[in-house]
């Protein structure tokens, strides 16, 4: 760029590597520089775009992969990215419409084939959401949060067996994320393995203790599962979700505060149902469940971008 600061394809290139290290400012900068001096750039164009969907501009993003689709109209990339949009605007059928393109056009990408199986879910199209998330495993086989939905996707079709073990290779191949193992909680507590659900809850603190040293937000249902999960399984709420407070007459009123007693009533479990609560990249959707509600954290899957967002498998009643 020192020597050709006007190439757009440099700039492009520049932006995009920016932009998987995790430097936004600057990815958005090149990107944008890039734009200035070819208008029709179709891969900055639609990087860019993927950042303001990553924001939650979803009409912004929109209008720039309507550029793209002109110079592009066969592009995967491009049509999983508009729906995912779509689905960011809580349009799930147009999202399928989109989605189902960019598989006809890549059928070996599992990024759609995830994603695809995300909107079925949403939409408790629970079959659906198993033929594609199977076919997604398939060709990604070591990414756990896939087993974490499609063990989602078998419990609501009362598979529970296959639900069991796909949590366990879910648990087996991701090491970091608390949420597989809270769901994978949830499933046991329904159906009596209390001691299996107190060991996944015990795995899920540690890796809750190692994630709020590097200032991890977690998502309030998360919390909020977890707690009561703690209750039902009668551990008390040992489980804290910041770095502890030095303020002393906070960890007074910490010491003081009453905890659940062994002879407090049990609340019965229920059906097993699918919630979503996406963040800025990805539609909030809620339903109600039977066990407190626990989250398992996936992506839905963009060009140059991961949308983080939020499945609670079961809730106690």
């Amino acid at each position: 760029c020192r020597f050709s600061p006007e190439n757009a394809e440099l700039l492009t290139t520049l932006g995009l590597l920016y932009l998987q290290l995790g430097k936004y400012q600057k990815a958005f900068e090149h990107l944008g520089n890039a734009l200035t001096y070819d208008p029709n750039n179709y891969k900055a164009i639609l990087a860019a775009g993927s950042m303001m969907q990553t924001h939650g501009d979803f009409d912004v993003a929109m209008n720039k992969y309507r550029v793209a689709a002109c110079m592009v109209p066969e592009s995967p990339p491009l049509w999983n990215n508009i729906g995912m949009c779509f689905f960011g605007k809580k349009k799930y059928v147009a999202a399928i419409s989109c989605l189902k393109r960019a598989h006809y056009l890549s059928p070996f990408d599992w990024k759609v084939l995830y994603n695809l199986g995300l909107v079925h879910l949403t939409m408790q199209q629970y079959a659906s959401a198993f033929h594609f998330l199977s076919a997604a495993t398939n060709l990604q086989p070591r990414l756990g949060e896939l087993y974490m939905l499609l063990a989602v996707a078998l419990t609501n079709l009362e598979d529970v067996d296959n639900a069991r073990r796909s949590y366990e290779q879910a648990v087996a191949l991701d090491q970091s994320n608390p949420l597989v193992n809270l769901n994978f909680a949830i499933l046991l507590y329904n159906h009596g393995d209390k001691k299996g659900a107190l060991q996944q809850y015990q795995e899920m603190e540690r890796k809750v203790n190692i994630l709020k040293d590097s200032n991890t937000e977690f998502d309030p249902e998360l919390m909020d599962m977890a707690q009561k999960m703690a209750a039902s399984l009668q551990v008390g709420e040992s489980l804290e979700w910041t770095k502890p407070v030095k303020d002393p007459k906070s960890k007074q009123r910490s010491a003081g505060a009453p905890s659940k007693t062994p002879g407090s009533s049990q609340q019965p479990l229920g059906t097993n149902q699918a919630l979503e609560q996406a963040m800025s990249s990805a539609a909030g959707y809620n339903k109600s469940i039977t066990l407190p509600t626990g989250n398992t954290s996936h992506h839905p899957y963009i060009f140059l971008c991961i949308f983080r967002d939020s499945w609670v498998n079961a809730r106690l009643t």
